[in-house]
């Protein structure tokens, strides 16, 4: 068995012990042990009391973090004419149609948005099987098929987070970075949760949010009391 660091070894004695902490508890304790090189981001992974494969009991959608993820996001939009024009002057970092299509299809996916007018789906759909898997299919459900790409690509690069259940029912997502205030990473994590809470399917039966933990890149795990998180 591999020796842990003393890094780790720290961080693992700051967490002994600690469950279901309020969400500027959890904020503090792990925002203190991301004690790495370089600035890691602090993530929320929330189990929720759905399945998934049942269409009624899908978890999805998108949350406008009020202090950004810290990430910066790259955006491509499939647009022609007037709304391309107006995607690359919103900052888009690759505007494109047919073309963009076949570099998609030849594996180059140099992208974390991908937006698209509705006139272009026929030609996104052809890449569902590549862009599908990856999350990156534009959904009108989340924002991501509009004819307002400007907005669209504006949102994404502010700290717009999409989110969706897995196959097991976890949702999960970066909320800001170790760097980030603590007041403004409470802020961020509150803003999830309460997206997630109203985003509960029609299906969704007894407890919805069973369990949310937050972390660090490379730090432990904390569980934050799921009251605590979604009060007002």
């Amino acid at each position: 068995m591999a020796k842990l660091g003393k890094r780790t070894t720290a961080a693992r004695a700051a967490f002994a012990g600690k469950a279901n902490l309020t969400v500027e508890d959890a904020v503090a304790l792990v925002k203190a042990n991301a004690t790495s090189k370089f600035d890691e981001t602090i993530e929320i992974a929330m189990n929720l009391g759905v399945d998934p494969r049942h269409a009624d009991q899908m978890v999805r959608g998108v949350v406008g973090l009020p202090n950004g993820t810290g990430k910066t996001m790259r955006v491509a939009v499939f647009a022609r004419g007037p709304k391309a024009d107006e995607a690359t002057a919103a900052g888009a970092d690759i505007v494109g149609a047919e073309d963009l299509m076949e570099i998609v299809q030849s594996g180059k996916i140099e992208f974390d948005r991908c937006i698209a007018t509705p006139d272009m789906m026929p030609v996104v759909g052809r890449l569902g099987k590549v862009l599908g898997p990856r999350n990156l299919m534009p959904n009108p459900k989340v924002g991501t098929v509009t004819m307002d790409v400007a907005d669209a690509v504006k949102a994404a690069k502010g700290g717009e987070v999409q989110f969706k259940a897995e196959k097991a029912g976890v949702v999960h997502a970066g909320v800001g970075k170790a760097s980030f205030d603590e007041a403004k990473l409470v802020e961020n994590v509150r803003s999830f949760c309460e997206a997630v809470a109203k985003a509960r399917p029609t299906g969704a039966k007894g407890a919805y949010m069973k369990k949310i933990v937050l972390s660090s890149t490379m730090g432990p795990s904390i569980t934050i009391d799921v009251e605590s998180a979604v009060a007002e």
